[in-house]
């Protein structure tokens, strides 16, 4: 298990700045400090975001603040499976790129244990509104809770608009 482990983590360090170069260059960092996600009004994204790097004991990786936003507003854990399983809840969700299916593929090779909780993130995905592409650096002081309720899809309503039955 440890060796598995270490394989995804070496993986994902090196891939991090190649990543970065390829297909971050052009995005801006945000330049807020998570202690200055802490001063964001409590219940907002902003502070969320806070709180969610300050109990992992996470740093702001620049230029990939929307990927931790991710882990907030789906409530995806942040163990290397976890991360597996949000590249196949932002594929569900309509992302495609080639460092997400290496991510995949290397990750369902290496952890196949996991292959029905990938499953079940890849239809949460497809199950929300489309969100992988926003800029939550604008929606820092919206509260939670409220893009939370936005970007979840309700299935029900909508089948309801085609006059379908849900038993």
């Amino acid at each position: 298990m440890k060796i598995r482990l270490n394989i995804m983590l070496a993986l994902y360090n090196a891939s991090q700045k190649v990543y970065m170069q390829l297909f971050k260059r052009q995005k801006a960092a945000w330049d807020i400090s998570k202690e200055d996600f802490l001063q964001f009004p409590k219940h907002s994204l902003g502070y969320q975001l806070g709180l969610f790097y300050q109990e992992k004991g996470f740093d702001v990786i620049p230029k990939l603040e929307n990927h931790d936003v991710f882990h907030v507003i789906t409530e995806t854990g942040t163990e290397i499976h976890d991360e597996v399983a949000m590249q196949y809840l932002l594929l569900g969700n309509g992302k495609i790129s080639a460092y997400q299916f290496a991510m995949i593929g290397i990750g369902t090779c290496i952890y196949p244990e996991y292959v029905k909780t990938y499953i079940k993130a890849f239809l949460k995905g497809s199950n929300m509104q489309r969100f992988y592409d926003l800029e939550f650096k604008n929606l820092l002081r919206i509260p939670l809770p409220e893009i939370k309720s936005s970007l979840n899809f309700d299935l029900k309503n909508h089948l309801q608009q085609y006059y379908i039955t849900i038993l």
